[in-house]
C-alpha cells in the first residue's frame, strides 16, 4: 500500500510538471469510459424515470387546470349568451311600448299553470300596481292575453291560446272581421263562422278590431296558417298561429288605455261617474 502510495504521488508530479503522460491518460480514458457510463446507468435511469413520472404529474395537472377553466369559461359564455337574448328581449319588449299610444307597464312570468287544459301564466304585478281584471297583456311580437284575477303583488293571466279566451280580430289585408278562439294549443288558434266565401287566405295578418272594449284597436294577434274550404259546408276551417311567443316570453307588458287611466284618475280625485251610486 505504501508502494501504490509512492507511486501516485510520483506519477501526479510527473503529470504536473511534464507531459510525458498525457498519451497514457487520453488511452486510459478512452478505456475507462465505457466502464463509467456502464457503471452509471443505473443512476441515470431512476434520473430518467423520476422525469418521466415528474413530466406526466406536471402535465396532469396541467391538464386537470385547464380542464377546470374551459368548464368555467364554457359557464361564463352561457351566462353572457342567456344575458345578451335577455337583453335583446327587454329591448324589444321596450321597443313595442314606445310605439304604443297607451301607457304600459312591464311585468315578469314568475309562474305558470300545470294542468295543460288551462293555458295561464302568472305574473309578478298585481292591485298595488293598479293592474286590474280584463287588462290587455302583450309581448315585443303581439297579443299574450288577459288579466283574470288579481291580487296584491300578482296576477293571473289568461292566454289567448286558451279554449275559454276569444278576440274580435280584423284581417289587415280586407278588413273583414272575426273572432279567434283558443284551442287549447299553445301556437293555434281558430276563426269563428269563416263564410265559405270569405276573402281570406295563408298569412293574411290578423290584429284586435277594438270591439267589445276589452282589446284596444290594431295590436298584433296572429298570422293566417291555415284556410280549408270544404264543398257544401256554409263555413271554412280557418287557423291561425299567435304572434306572441306564448311558451317563451319572460317579460309582458300590461296595457292602460287613456280611458281605464282616466276611470282610475277620477276614483282616486273622488270624480266618478255620478251614475254610480
Amino acid at each position: 500500500m505504501l508502494g501504490l502510495g509512492v507511486l501516485s504521488l510520483v506519477l501526479g508530479f510527473v503529470d504536473h510538471t511534464t507531459s510525458w503522460l498525457d498519451g497514457s491518460r487520453s488511452a486510459l480514458t478512452v478505456a475507462l469510459t465505457p466502464i463509467v457510463v456502464t457503471a452509471d446507468l443505473p443512476n441515470r435511469s431512476v434520473r430518467g424515470i423520476q422525469g418521466v413520472f415528474s413530466s406526466r404529474e406536471d402535465l396532469r395537472r396541467r391538464i386537470t387546470g385547464l380542464e377546470s377553466e374551459l368548464i368555467f369559461l364554457r359557464v361564463t359564455t352561457e351566462k353572457m349568451a342567456a344575458l345578451i337574448s335577455e337583453n335583446n328581449r327587454l329591448r324589444g319588449l321596450l321597443g313595442s311600448a314606445a310605439k304604443l299610444q297607451d301607457n304600459v307597464l312591464v311585468a315578469e312570468l314568475v309562474g305558470v299553470n300545470p294542468d295543460p287544459e288551462e293555458q295561464e301564466v302568472v305574473i309578478d304585478k298585481g292591485s298595488e300596481d293598479s293592474v286590474f281584471v280584463g287588462q290587455p297583456v302583450l309581448d315585443s311580437r303581439g297579443l299574450v292575453g288577459q288579466v283574470v284575477e288579481v291580487s296584491p303583488f300578482s296576477s293571473r293571466v289568461l292566454l289567448i291560446s286558451d279554449e275559454r279566451h276569444s278576440v274580435p280580430v280584423q284581417v289587415l289585408r280586407s278588413n273583414l272581421r272575426f273572432i279567434a278562439q283558443g284551442t287549447g294549443i299553445d301556437q293555434q288558434l281558430e276563426l269563428q263562422h269563416v263564410n265559405s266565401t270569405a276573402d281570406i287566405k295563408v298569412g293574411d295578418q290578423l290584429l284586435s278590431s277594438g270591439l267589445g272594449n276589452r282589446f284596444p284597436v290594431g295590436y298584433p294577434v296572429g298570422v293566417v296558417d291555415k284556410v280549408t274550404f270544404k264543398p257544401g259546408k256554409p263555413f271554412a276551417e280557418a287557423l291561425a298561429k299567435p304572434n306572441a311567443q306564448l311558451d317563451r316570453s319572460r317579460h309582458v307588458l300590461l296595457v292602460f288605455t287613456e280611458r281605464r287611466v282616466s276611470e282610475q284618475t277620477n276614483t282616486s280625485t273622488g270624480k266618478g261617474d255620478d251614475r254610480g251610486g
